[in-house]
């Protein structure tokens, strides 16, 4: 005995697919529907599927034409999923996107994931769905982004998995006990450059890459000829890896020994080809950073940036949060789509602690796709703090390189020699 319909549908149900837009076109027009009844059959010569049903207008414009676009939906269009699903009616279904006429005539959207144009060239009886075979005659993915799902009869997107493994560099010590010495009459007597030579020596020694200033912004003495003291094992302090520069301007550049194997941070702008270009000829890996990346309104030129500091050569893109708060929800948004567009280059962010919300941005980036943060041991700085990062991704069950037990033992010196309580918390649940 056949399965009843409903036990049927619901099983189906359980099967995730993604949503696409079927489309075609007639002496009347453009025509199109949702389906999530679609996928490849060949890759030589390249065929791909959609099954329709017999009685929707679509099916017997899609056998009269003999062409029709597949348009697979990005995970923030379930709105026009809705509309071309006949959840409007009435309403102009092309009315939503940017729409063009693909080879064959069919329609395609501009923002999908992807879009295929097809030639049909077999059409076979499959109960009450006509199977159509497409030979796939154009392609592309105008957007890199999450994909939208249908589960259940419901609209969503894929979970956001947390990675196996985290890192961290520390990007804002060496510059906050820079300041804190060379502040005339302000720097309590406990902190003292062998001392802030002995705190940035742990925290390389402990696997993290430290950003150090180039001559002449470093305290005498402090960081002897612009490099970090010597330190022990492949990601001690004395290890050129270990370092990282902001390289401003050529002047600047002309300060990395060549071939040292110290990281070339360049800001996005005008230059940053040039400086990039530049860097990797002397034998430097490079971080491309984005400044105030997070700021409402700004996406559409991240993510320009984003393109152009990985078409530059970057081995790493960075984003750094501005002066205004981000929240979870924009992080996500923005990450999601920029990580994708960077790949194969990896993505890392710097956040700030505001509001309670630095963690929380830090565990969002984690789920949207990012492996590496830059930090400050301590907090001091107003950045993300480096071991409460480190303490986030163990109760994750999130892998680190890093020594954290090293770490915290150096920020519980930072703070003793700071003179005011840091804004880190693990050093002190630690001690």
């Amino acid at each position: 005995m056949a399965v009843d319909a409903q036990t049927f549908r619901s099983v189906l149900g359980q099967w995730p697919t993604g949503v696409a837009i079927v489309t075609t076109v007639s002496g009347t027009g453009w025509h199109g529907m949702t389906a999530g009844s679609f996928g490849s059959v060949s890759l030589d010569p390249p065929l791909v599927m959609v099954c329709l049903a017999r009685h929707v207008r679509t099916h017997a414009l899609v056998e009269r034409s003999g062409v029709f676009a597949v348009s697979v939906l990005g995970k923030d269009q379930a709105a026009l999923g809705h509309r071309f699903a006949g959840g409007e009616p009435g309403a102009d279904r092309f009315a939503g996107g940017t729409w063009t006429a693909a080879p064959t005539g069919a329609p395609v959207l501009g923002e999908a994931v992807a879009w295929l144009d097809c030639r049909v060239v077999h059409a076979h009886p499959g109960g009450d769905h006509t199977i159509f075979v497409g030979e796939v005659l154009g392609a592309a993915t105008p957007r890199r982004t999450a994909p939208l799902l249908f589960h259940s009869r419901a609209w969503g997107q894929l979970a956001d998995p947390l990675p196996d493994e985290v890192t961290i560099a520390d990007t804002g010590l060496a510059a906050a006990l820079h300041r804190r010495l060379t502040a005339s009459g302000t720097a309590p007597a406990r902190v003292t450059r062998a001392g802030a030579a002995r705190l940035l020596a742990a925290v390389g020694a402990a696997g993290v890459r430290v950003r150090t200033p180039l001559p002449p912004a470093v305290p005498p003495g402090a960081l002897p000829n612009g490099t970090l003291p010597n330190g022990t094992g492949s990601n001690g302090a004395g290890s050129p890896a270990a370092w990282s520069v902001l390289v401003e301007d050529a002047a600047c550049l002309a300060e990395v020994p060549h071939g040292s194997g110290i990281t070339a941070e360049v800001a996005d702008g005008p230059d940053a080809a040039r400086l990039i270009g530049a860097a990797r000829t002397r034998g430097l890996p490079v971080i491309g950073r984005i400044g105030d990346g997070f700021a409402p309104g700004r996406q559409r030129d991240v993510l320009a940036a984003v393109d152009r500091l990985a078409a530059a050569g970057c081995a790493e893109i960075a984003l750094d949060e501005g002066p205004e708060a981000a929240s979870p929800l924009h992080v996500r948004n923005l990450l999601q789509e920029a990580v994708a567009r960077a790949r194969p280059v990896p993505l890392r962010v710097r956040l700030r602690e505001a509001y309670g919300l630095g963690l929380a941005n830090a565990l969002t980036a984690m789920k949207s796709g990012v492996r590496s943060f830059d930090t400050t041991l301590g907090g001091v700085d107003g950045g993300l703090c480096a071991e409460d990062v480190l303490f986030l991704a163990a109760r994750l069950g999130v892998a680190t390189p890093i020594d954290r037990a090293a770490l915290v033992a150096a920020a519980a010196d930072l703070e003793a020699v700071w003179g005011s309580a840091l804004p880190g918390r693990t050093h002190r649940a630690a001690s």
